[in-house]
């Protein structure tokens, strides 16, 4: 008799055992002569070696499937055991119709995280082709969002080994000095945009321990200084508020094997007015850099309520004189 853990820590056990371990049972059904035990995310099998061997990879196949779809069927759990099915083929557009292309990944309970917009869909075009992408556009147009979901995506195909989430510590006209608690407290209410952003797309208890572990790593953007960030998606949010230097610093943290994503909405700057914003001067300096892409998003790529493509368009329009009407 032989042994065998089989650790699926990488992956969402919940999913891929399916409601009620549904799956778990499909597979204790095609395989009687092993002995299967799952203890969390470890599966114990004893048995013959060659069954071992064979449910290990029918195992994987699942995962795989499981993970990139964000769910897996009986049907597909039963092809892929009857060995109609190896790997998922992946159509011209997914069960809603959508187009493949736009979609970066499926997120918690099958959540469609896709490019929404022609605008996004150059986001992440740019991001295949190059190292360093700046996503530049007004509130609502989903830049943050995209990049956190292309780095997630990459996490998962295992391209990296982290990502690093970051934003300047710069207040929008509130303070943060009076806030309860210690520095961690105080800044998590203002990074609170690239947690809701990962609920989304890991599920809670994996994200808990990504986090702990550093797998994703969410700070002030003062704490790269020093640092050589490699192996990594470096998501470098609200960059319009980031100093000429404070930018400089973070760009040149950059390792052999990362990709940074600058995101940022030029009208929205909350620096001290002495202070030039490092997004306005790297729109001015690094264009025609090789490897360096600016992706611009506008009102048409608000993704929020359909108000919002209408208050920022009268943002960005002529001022209107107000006349007080005395009585």
């Amino acid at each position: 008799m032989n042994n065998k853990e089989i650790s699926l820590s990488e992956f969402d056990s919940a999913t891929l055992f399916g409601p009620n371990h549904v799956h778990l049972k499909t597979l204790q059904l095609n395989f009687p002569s092993l002995k299967i035990v799952a203890r969390g995310d470890v599966l114990s099998l004893t048995g013959d070696a060659f069954d071992i061997a064979l449910f290990e990879e029918k195992i994987n196949e699942m995962a795989k499937i499981a993970d990139q779809f964000g769910s897996i069927s009986d049907t597909q759990v039963e092809a892929i055991l009857s060995g109609v099915i190896s790997n998922q083929t992946i159509p011209n557009t997914d069960a809603a119709g959508i187009p493949n292309a736009s979609i970066i990944l499926y997120g918690n309970n099958g959540k469609i995280i896709r490019a929404k917009t022609p605008n996004q869909l150059k986001m992440v075009q740019a991001l295949e082709k190059n190292d360093v992408v700046f996503a530049i556009g007004p509130a609502g147009t989903g830049k943050t969002y995209t990049a956190v979901a292309l780095a997630v995506k990459a996490l998962k195909a295992k391209e990296i080994k982290r990502i690093i989430l970051a934003r300047p510590a710069v207040e929008a006209g509130e303070s943060l000095g009076f806030l309860p608690g210690d520095l961690k407290e105080k800044i998590d209410p203002y990074l609170r945009p690239l947690y809701d952003a990962l609920d989304d797309m890991i599920p809670a208890d994996k994200l808990k321990s990504y986090i702990e572990t550093r797998v994703i790593e969410i700070a002030p953007m003062a704490f790269m200084r020093g640092r050589t960030l490699d192996n990594a998606y470096v998501i470098l949010d609200e960059a319009q508020n980031a100093t000429d230097l404070q930018l400089k610093m973070f760009l040149t943290r950059m390792g052999p094997s990362a990709k940074f994503i600058i995101t940022g909405d030029l009208t929205q700057i909350d620096l001290p007015k002495q202070s030039q914003s490092g997004l306005l001067k790297a729109v001015q300096i690094l264009k025609g850099i090789k490897g360096i892409e600016f992706a611009y998003l506008n009102f048409e790529d608000v993704v929020r309520h359909k108000l919002v493509k209408d208050i920022i368009k009268a943002y960005e329009g002529k001022p209107k004189e107000i006349k007080e009407n005395n009585p």
